[in-house]
Parts: structure tokens; sequence; C-alpha cells
């Protein structure tokens, strides 16, 4: 009997509502445990007042968001089939000949449309607010060296530079051997009260070793006429492996912007492994979506909806989801080590997950 289209309605909707709610409550746990964990590093800083610290845990939270999502859509659709358990309706469907592939199918569709707008949409918007979160906790919280960048106008890092800072730019860049290249190179050294001390300008330079060495120097402080030199020697606790980890890292750059970004620092020289495994996995993640809704489902519909009762079967689909984040993390740590190629890296979640559940559903559905 195929599913009328007001029935597909009926369980959309119902699946969204659950969906909604469910989203809502976990936004509120996170927000308030991020909350209380950047209370607890900013301790230290009297900088860092409430209103900062509840400032940085929603610029975090819809990054936050992004990453539990899956498990959002699993615990939906799992109190959406035990409410369609409980009231009976599934038992009705099934007794009408309805199977529960019909009965998943609107769900599913539903998922992949929340899938594509996460990647699309939202990504974008959690990309540009964990951008100005990590500013911000960089600033007000933390006593890091700084946030480093490197985009199309070029390099810009900070650092803490004998007693002061100093930032770098640099207009181009680009890697040769284990030794990074610069060209147009601008250095800003400020004091410990971030006031202006020197600026050094250079046409060329090269950090190697924890030393920045610039050629036709020209040195600019307040109060004195400019300065020029053939080479300078300034000491830095930059290294290239701190740079290319630090650059920019995946969360902070859009779905959009990511094939752009990855092309620019190939070209530079650079390795942008870590966002092209990130690009993929944004691709994959619709797909994800609609495997931990079948996860989800399977611990409330069929055999299993009869057996045993509402606290196992939760307990049984949250260890599903703890199971499949951990396979994620493993896969995604061999990816990054380059030991699995970035497709199978990116994919094989989404796809491993997607098997087993459906294998499980049909042994379910048909015994």
């Amino acid at each position: 009997m195929p599913l009328s289209p007001r029935l597909s309605l009926y369980i959309g909707r119902q699946f969204l509502g659950v969906l909604l709610a469910t989203l809502v409550i976990i936004m509120a746990l996170i927000l308030l445990f991020d909350t209380i964990e950047l209370l607890r590093r900013s301790a230290s800083k009297p900088d860092a007042t409430l209103g900062v610290v509840l400032q940085a845990a929603l610029l975090k939270l819809p990054n936050m968001v992004h990453k539990v999502l899956p498990f959002i859509v699993m615990i939906g659709a799992m109190f959406t089939f035990w409410r369609l358990t409980r009231h009976h309706e599934l038992t009705v469907m099934r007794a009408c000949g309805i199977s529960i592939w019909q009965v998943l199918a609107p769900v599913v569709l539903v998922v992949l449309a929340l899938g594509v707008f996460n990647v699309t949409v939202f990504n974008p918007f959690a990309a540009a607010t964990y951008s100005r979160y990590e500013r911000l906790e960089n600033a007000e919280l933390t006593a890091g060296s700084g946030p480093m960048s490197l985009t199309g106008g070029g390099l810009w890092l900070r650092e803490d530079h004998r007693g002061g800072r100093a930032v770098i730019h640099a207009g181009d860049v680009w890697q040769e051997d284990m030794q990074l290249q610069l060209r147009h190179a601008s250095i800003f050294l400020l004091n410990g009260d971030n006031r202006f001390r020197k600026r050094i300008e250079a046409k060329r330079g090269r950090l190697h070793d924890g030393t920045i060495r610039l050629q036709g120097v020209t040195e600019y402080a307040p109060g004195t006429p400019a300065q020029k030199r053939d080479s300078m020697r300034l000491s830095t606790s930059l290294t290239l492996s701190r740079i290319q980890e630090n650059y920019a890292s995946p969360a902070t750059v859009s779905f959009w912007d990511l094939p752009g970004f990855i092309r620019f620092f190939e070209e530079a020289g650079f390795s942008a492994h870590r966002h092209r495994l990130h690009l993929q996995r944004l691709i994959a993640s619709p797909f994800l979506l609609c495997a931990m809704t079948v996860v989800g489902a399977i611990f409330f519909v069929g055999l299993s909806a009869r057996r045993g009762g509402l606290l196992w079967r939760t307990v049984g689909g949250i260890t599903a989801g703890f199971v499949v984040y951990f396979f994620s993390q493993i896969v995604e740590a061999l990816g990054l080590s380059a030991t699995l190629p970035v497709w199978l890296a990116a994919w094989s979640t989404p796809a491993v997950t997607a098997m087993l559940a459906a294998a499980t559903l049909f042994h379910l559905e048909d015994g």
C-alpha cells in the first residue's frame, strides 16, 4: 500500500516538531556547559567579564550545534518513532500493509533537506561566528600568542615578543623545503601596553629555525628618521609547523570558501590536507544524518519496540550513537595522518553506518 501524501506530511511534521524540541534542549545544555567552562578558563583574566564569557559562548554555539547535529537527528528519530509506537499509530500503519521503509521515507527526506541546509546555509554562519569566537577567546580569555591567519591578502601573524607583541604581515608567502619565504614583509613591534614602538619593512624574508631573516630592511620609529639596513634577524617562537597547524582552522572557513581556500594554499606550497578532509566531510554530512535517522529508528520499530522498556532502548540508541562517534574520530585521525585517502576517511562513516543500520532494519522488518 503506497503511503498517502497526507500521512507522509503528518509523519514529517511529527518528526520536525520533536527535532526542534531536541535541538532547543541540547543547545541550552551546550550553552550552559560552555559558559561554565569558559568561566573556569578565564577566572584569572580581569577583562573577562560575564558579558564577554556569554558572548564567547554564544559565538561558539553554532559550531557546536553543527558538530552534534547527527546525534540531535538520531535522538529526534528515536523519540518520533517512540511516540508513533506508544500511540499505536505505527502498529496501525503496519497492519495496513505499510512497510517501515515507507514510514521512514518522509523522515529521511526531511533530514536530507536539513543536511543540505546545514552545509550550504548554516555552515557559513557557524564558520563566521566561530572565527569571531577564536579572536575573542585569544584577546580576552586566554594568554596565547594570538591568532594566525593566511588568506588571499597574505600572511598575518601575532606573537609575544620581548615583553610586548609583534604583528607580522607578508604580502606573498610560499614554502621552500622547510623554510617559509616572505615578500613585502611588515613587522609592527608593540610595547606591553600595546603602544606602537617600531615598524620594520623588508623586501624579502624567510622564517627558519626560530629566526626571521630579513633583507632590504627599513626601520621606522617615532621621533627618529628612517634607518635602512641590508639585512636583519629577529628571534621568534613561530615555526613552519606551527603556522601550518594554526593558519586557519577548517571550522572557521565556510563551505563555499573552502575550494578557493584550498587552491590558494596549495599554490603557495602549503598542505591543505585538513581542509580537504573537512570539505569532504561536509559534503558527506547529509548522508550521515540520514544514516543516523535509520540508527535511531532501529530501537523503536519492529521487534525491538516490543522488547524491553523505554530506558533500555534509549540506552541502546545512545550507545550506538557513541560507537558511531568514536568510529568517525578514529577514521578522521587516520585521514589526517594520510593513512587513509581523504575521500575514504570522509565517506566511510556514513557508508558503514548506513549499511549496518539498513541491514539491522531489514532483519527486524523481514526476520
